[in-house]
């Protein structure tokens, strides 16, 4: 079938009241879109990653880590284009202040490329993925034309990068996000996606990640972490960026085999692994940028009772997972406040990185991340990640802060 005329650019943002987001509306379609869930463009090509894991002389998952190192690209290609057209056009908050939820459109854009990439890629069993977006406000009749926005901001994706010969109609993009919809648990396989972690961090041309992982019978057994705006090299500032390095990262681990990073371009992978450090005073740690993602007056206490001399790194995402892992850093400290329920997303690629470079990732009383029990972690307190160096001081320095903090007076 003839691919579509080229659609027309229109100025951003547009207003919209639908479902209480701005609308995001990159192209115009010249043409109603056909009623199959998707069809070809012409004929498609042959895909090289469709062997099946386990096979002889095949790292274990080596289909699957293929599949979701394309797909987390892809995804990120989606991204970075809208990321570039928001920071254009220099509107990053609505009237009342809130923050612009652009990333909305985002969020489900680059859940169904990833969904489409890992249903194109990975043929064996059936698919199951756990994921924070669900197509229940876009089947609404008020959301049509965020709905068609969305389609036609994936469709352009595809056509740029050229991998899948093929157009996705409305209801394959309703479809594609319902894949989402598995609860997880002990038993079978599914994907974990965060589609973008760290929206603030997005939103203001900070650092953003598209993470995905693989449980297998309720362990993490692969993960994937692209990081578009995380240099390749390293972290050489306070801010999280580094100028000069190549931008975007792509970090992977599959269980056994350790970790990489390589760029999202599709460099050669290179092996990481976290610091060496032993000694707390030369440490440095990382903490989400967001005072209402994490405690830092209870992460400052747990660094001065370490002697750890430098200031936090603070950064969005999962990306300090990455940066961790590869060393520039050697502490992650996450304590979200009080009644925040952990998501599986949020930690399963990440934490799969850190380990597999050698690192360790617990609770706050040291036990290991369980992640078989649904779309929600079971924490207590919060989650640190470190090298094995450093881990039995880092748990003894959290523990002291949390105790001091439940004993100390209510302000009010």
């Amino acid at each position: 079938l003839a691919r579509n005329p080229p659609r027309a650019r229109l100025p951003y943002p547009l207003p919209s009241h639908h479902l209480g987001r701005p609308t995001y509306r990159r192209f115009a379609s010249s043409a109603p879109l056909r009623s199959p869930l998707w069809w070809p463009r012409q004929a498609p090509p042959l895909f090289s990653a469709r062997a099946m894991s386990g096979s002889a002389g095949s790292p274990p998952y080596a289909a699957e880590l293929a599949a979701a190192k394309k797909a987390v690209a892809l995804a990120a290609r989606l991204c970075q284009t809208v990321q570039q057209e928001i920071l254009q056009s220099d509107i990053q908050s609505k009237a009342d202040k809130s923050p612009v939820t652009v990333a909305d459109y985002v969020h489900v854009g680059s859940q169904v490329l990833v969904s489409l990439a890992l249903n194109m890629e990975v043929t064996s069993g059936s698919f199951s993925m756990v994921a924070e977006e669900d197509s229940e406000d876009l089947r609404k009749d008020s959301a049509e034309e965020i709905l068609e926005h969305i389609t036609d901001l994936v469709n352009e994706t595809l056509a740029e990068d050229g991998s899948y010969n093929i157009t996705l109609s409305k209801e394959g993009i309703l479809s594609a996000i319902d894949t989402g919809k598995s609860e997880g648990g002990p038993s079978g396989r599914h994907w974990v996606l965060d589609p973008i972690d760290g929206t603030k961090g997005f939103l203001r041309g900070g650092q953003y990640a598209i993470a995905l992982a693989l449980l297998d019978e309720g362990k993490v057994v692969l993960g994937v972490l692209g990081c578009p705006n995380l240099p390749l090299a390293s972290i050489s500032n306070l801010n999280g960026s580094s100028s000069g390095d190549q931008m975007g990262a792509l970090f992977s681990a599959t269980v056994g085999c350790g970790a990489e990073v390589e760029s999202l371009e599709g460099s050669p992978p290179q092996k990481i692994s976290v610091c060496t450090i032993d000694n707390p005073v030369n440490a440095s740690f990382f903490e989400s940028y967001e005072g209402a993602h994490t405690m830092h007056d209870l992460t400052g206490s747990i660094a001065e009772k370490l002697g750890v001399q430098a200031p936090p790194v603070r950064i969005d995402s999962q990306a300090k997972y990455g940066a961790l892992a590869r060393g520039d850093g050697a502490i992650y400290l996450r304590f979200p406040h009080k009644g925040y329920k952990e998501k599986i997303w949020d930690h399963a690629a990440g934490a799969i990185v850190v380990t597999e470079a050698g690192g360790v990732v617990t609770d706050a009383s040291g036990n290991d991340l369980d992640f078989s029990k649904g779309r929600f972690l079971d924490v207590d307190t919060g989650i640190i990640a470190t090298n094995k160096q450093l881990m039995p001081s880092l748990l003894k320095s959290v523990q002291e802060a949390i105790k001091e903090k439940s004993q100390a007076p209510s302000p009010l």
